[in-house]
């Protein structure tokens, strides 16, 4: 009789390890899924960007500082080989963006052209897309990373070297949105 208690829990022991150890592997392949789901919509931007730079210089020719910051942020983040390093590289572009923008804005006959209303369309599209794929990204990583950190899933995770992954991050101007906007009349 003994030897059937030892044996059960030998087995539920071993069936525990499977399903925690497959646990694992399912949790790091979503949140590799979800990291190819944001390559995907950031190379969508990085394809978009030099549309939109260069129906913008036909307009603004002078402004060529606009332009050049643009071309090395998104040089920056298709060189990227960590999440850090890719952040970093998309927080660039999204500034260099803004002055595109910026430039933009003084040119009502630019505002008015639909290439570049487009442009600026697919590009705002692009970005929810990015920021929906960032939030599947990083709730897939938490849900990994909670398992990495939890007992007794850390003990599995330790034999067999599973580690957590890093968030994408916020840019420190997208944690000021955070905050109120002042308004003023």
């Amino acid at each position: 009789m003994t030897t059937y208690i030892i044996l059960g829990i030998i087995v539920a022991l071993v069936l525990w390890i499977v399903f925690a150890y497959n646990g694992f592997v399912a949790r790091i392949n979503r949140a590799k899924e979800a990291w190819s789901d944001i390559e995907v919509q950031m190379k969508r931007r990085y394809d978009l960007i030099p549309n939109l730079v260069n129906t913008v210089k036909g307009y603004a020719a002078h402004e060529s500082s606009a332009f050049e910051n643009v071309t090395k942020a998104r040089a920056t983040a298709m060189g990227a080989t960590t999440i850090a390093d890719h952040a970093r590289g998309e927080n660039m572009i999204t500034d260099a963006l803004k002055s595109v923008f910026a430039v933009a804005e003084a040119y009502p006959d630019l505002k008015a052209n639909t290439n570049f209303l487009e442009l600026q369309r697919e590009l705002s599209d692009t970005e929810n897309k990015i920021q929906a794929s960032r939030r599947f990204y990083n709730t897939n990583v938490r849900d990994l990373n909670i398992a990495v950190e939890s007992f007794p899933g850390n003990l599995i995770a330790k034999i067999f070297k599973f580690i957590g992954m890093d968030l994408f991050e916020l840019a420190e101007g997208e944690q000021a949105a955070k905050n109120p906007v002042p308004v003023q009349f």
